[in-house]
């Protein structure tokens, strides 16, 4: 009988380990990577906080509220829940920071209509120039930027990705609409200052709630202006690329 012929030597890899196994521990690998980029796709849950602009359910009459038509919306594997709450200040986003869910991915926030609100009173105060009309609506601003910029240091702690808003145009009645805008104007040089500063993208609401079909009331959203809104968030969700830590724009 013929000899048997020699087995095979094995073709082994730098450490010891045979070409076959290291393919299939590249394999492994590439299988791991792709399942953790799938988990981290399908935890991903943008949070909304702020204000009425978001928690809009009270003035639509029984139709869908912001975050209900974000769900409605945003890309696959995405989840989005509501923080945040009615009436609320910048003072109030640290308790909605901590009320919130507790696997928020991203966080999205409209805040500051109502502080300028609470300081339209500065319409009403006599001056004798235009110089000193000038320098009351100055000093609220100051306070405004300062103030929401502390905020912003406050969510950047929490190290999620992070996108402002501004305040839109409200719908009032003139004069009064001219006189809010104009104001308003001020205020949002204040949010973008700041949001630019940190590399933050800027949801601007003046241009996408341009229509008086966008509004329930002269401050709030309606359905459709929340629509309008919800669809801005999920195209900043779908193509921001957080990495890069460059703000953009999206109307």
């Amino acid at each position: 009988m013929r000899p048997l012929p020699p087995f095979p030597a094995r073709t082994m890899a730098p450490g010891g380990i045979s070409r076959r196994g290291a393919v299939l521990a590249a394999s492994a690998a590439m299988l791991a990577d792709a399942g953790a980029l799938a988990q981290e796709r399908s935890m991903s849950h943008v949070v909304l906080l702020g204000d009425s602009v978001f928690d809009n359910g009270a003035y639509v009459g029984g139709g869908p509220d912001v975050v209900t038509q974000l769900r409605q919306q945003i890309p696959g594997g995405w989840r989005a829940s509501l923080a945040a709450v009615d009436g609320g200040r910048l003072g109030d986003i640290p308790r909605q920071l901590r009320t919130m869910p507790a696997d928020a991915s991203h966080l999205v926030i409209s805040i500051g209509g109502n502080d300028a609100l609470s300081h339209a009173g500065i319409f009403e105060q006599p001056v004798d120039t235009v110089a000193e009309a000038l320098m009351e609506v100055a000093r609220v601003r100051q306070w405004f930027e300062a103030a929401y910029g502390e905020m912003l240091d406050q969510v950047l702690r929490l190290d999620r990705p992070t996108a402002v808003c501004t305040i839109y145009d409200t719908r009032y009645p003139e004069p009064r609409r001219t006189l809010a805008i104009t104001a308003l104007a001020v205020l949002n040089d204040g949010i973008t200052r700041q949001a630019f500063r940190r590399g933050l993208p800027v949801v601007d609401l003046r241009l996408i709630c341009n229509e008086e079909a966008d509004f329930a009331n002269p401050i709030e959203p309606s359905v459709q202006g929340g629509g309008k809104i919800a669809k801005a968030i999920a195209t900043l969700l779908a193509q921001h690329d957080v990495g890069r830590h460059r703000s953009e724009i999206f109307v």
